[in-house]
């Protein structure tokens, strides 16, 4: 027994290793209504344009699967709430719908997962006691058309299904959805599918009474006065979409399941919403975008699951104008039918700075706040990723001993790593670029001239931009799928 035990946790650790060695990725939602939405063709062409290589469908659109064909695009296809009902009644309506909308676009598209319903349990609660048969029966029905392996199938939740988030070491799901929920994650565990998070720091934040700095919805650095401690466990939160995931991990916990990854199926902030919504702005929708895209491609877990990268849907592709609610409702999209971006935000690291191809440097401003500086500089080298192993004592850039010194090399490091994936150099105003190299005696600061530095090759290299190596890393992504596969059943058979 206790080999057993001891084959399982190694496994499982192979497991946790192939999934990290995948990467973390960004993908976005494309939802429909739309008054001006482009074509098929036009919108797979606005994809492959920006290098978005995941994207979840809330239906199972027939025009956009074909258009999507051969993109290498990895795509989520969605029953919606209102085919749930029927879906989870009959097996039969289950195999037909898999064979109409799965089967019958692969392998050329490239459908990946399925997303049963959204948010059933707290839009639609007469329909949760068909929602785990609906699961089985679509998943019985990929069993059957030998594609379980491929596409994995989900239901997407809300952060409601868990009434108490912080702190999140002491999370737990809605006690009268226990039966479901744990019935939704044992067919999670069985199947080795994630469970689907729609997370949103926006709603945390606005119907949060204040209790937490817009800062920490925004991925923003906190002052060493507002730090967010959960205070079971001593785990530091420098972001609320980090503490939502760990609130979800802890609540999966409570009800004895482990090993059960989180994908973020949507999240984002909306850019204009009405006169009692002042926080729906252009400026905080670009800043939280633009640093979820640098959080999730760290390839980085929250505190408590530091080795399970956030998988991440932005939501969404297009403003949905024809959307009731208020007006923030309608406006979450980051592009413009016609191609154009709403904001500036890079969804590809395949412009990112490396070494010697930079020519602006970030550095901190004169006469900053001495607070301010410090915030920065230990944020930069603490969840920015900033590598600061130069400003220890005795290295290189030591000296000169002081906080404008170092923190703009720590500033710029950040800036230089991060800037194709939207990190900006503004340290809450503390900093500011230049195209004049700061380097100097042996402290050479990144993106100098003089440095050398190593050859990246950024994923969308293999990316859709080419179909034949879209395919080949598709490829490469889908043979490690199978390995993990067959890796949990081995454990399963180990462990029973």
């Amino acid at each position: 027994m206790e080999l057993k035990k001891c084959l399982a946790s190694s496994l499982m650790l192979t497991i946790a290793m192939l999934t990290t060695a995948l990467g973390a990725f960004v993908g976005v939602n494309i939802g429909t209504d739309v008054s001006d939405l482009p074509s098929a063709s036009k919108l797979v062409d606005i994809l492959k344009a920006n290098q978005i290589t995941h994207v979840r469908l809330y239906d199972a659109n027939a025009q956009f699967l074909r258009a999507l064909s051969n993109s290498g695009i990895d795509v989520t296809v969605g029953v919606t709430n209102e085919e749930v009902l029927k879906i989870g009644e009959s097996p039969s309506v289950a195999a037909a719908w898999v064979n109409k909308n799965v089967v019958a676009y692969l392998p050329s598209t490239n459908i990946t997962a399925i997303a049963v319903g959204s948010e059933v349990l707290s839009t639609i609660p007469n329909v949760a006691p068909v929602l785990i048969p609906a699961l089985n029966s679509i998943h019985k029905a990929l069993v059957a058309a030998n594609l379980h392996s491929r596409v994995k199938v989900s239901t997407p939740q809300s952060m409601d299904v868990i009434p108490k988030p912080f702190p999140p070491s002491t999370a737990t799901f809605d006690s009268s959805w226990n039966s479901t929920m744990y019935q939704l994650l044992q067919f999670l565990k069985n199947t080795n599918s994630s469970y689907m998070l729609n997370a949103y720091p926006y709603y945390g934040y606005t119907k949060g009474d204040g209790l937490f700095p817009i800062e920490y919805a925004l991925f923003k650095p906190l002052p060493s006065v507002k730090q967010i401690v959960d205070p079971n466990t001593l785990f530091h939160y420098n972001s609320m979409l980090d503490a939502m995931v760990d609130a979800t991990y802890y609540s999966i916990d409570a009800l004895h399941f482990s090993g059960i990854p989180v994908v973020v199926t949507e999240t984002g902030w909306p850019w204009i919403g009405g006169a009692n919504e002042p926080d729906a702005t252009v400026e905080n929708a670009e800043t939280y975008n633009n640093n979820l895209l640098q959080r999730v491609l760290n390839d980085s877990g929250p505190p408590s699951q530091p080795n399970i990268p956030i998988n991440t849907y932005i939501y969404e592709l297009f403003n949905e104008d024809k959307r009731n609610g208020p007006i923030s409702e309608k406006n979450w999209g980051i592009f413009y039918p016609n191609g154009s971006t709403v904001y500036p935000l890079s969804l590809s690291t395949s412009d990112s700075l490396t070494g010697n191809s930079a020519s602006v440097f970030c550095v901190a401003k004169d006469g900053a706040s001495t607070d301010k500086l410090e915030d920065g500089l230990n944020w930069a080298c603490g969840q920015g990723q900033a590598n600061c192993a130069a400003l220890q004592p005795g290295k290189q850039c030591y000296l000169p001993n002081n906080l404008k010194s170092h923190a703009s090399y720590a500033f710029n490091d950040y800036y230089q790593k991060s800037h194709g994936a939207g990190g900006t150099c503004d340290f809450n105003g503390t900093a500011t670029t230049t195209t004049r190299d700061p380097s100097y005696g042996s402290c050479l600061y990144t993106g100098s001239s003089s440095s050398i530095s190593g050859l990246t090759f950024p994923p969308t290299a293999l990316g859709p931009s080419s179909p034949d190596h879209g395919a080949s890393w598709n490829l490469q992504v889908s043979t490690l799928q199978y390995i993990l596969s067959a890796i949990v059943v081995f454990v399963a058979m180990l462990v029973l």
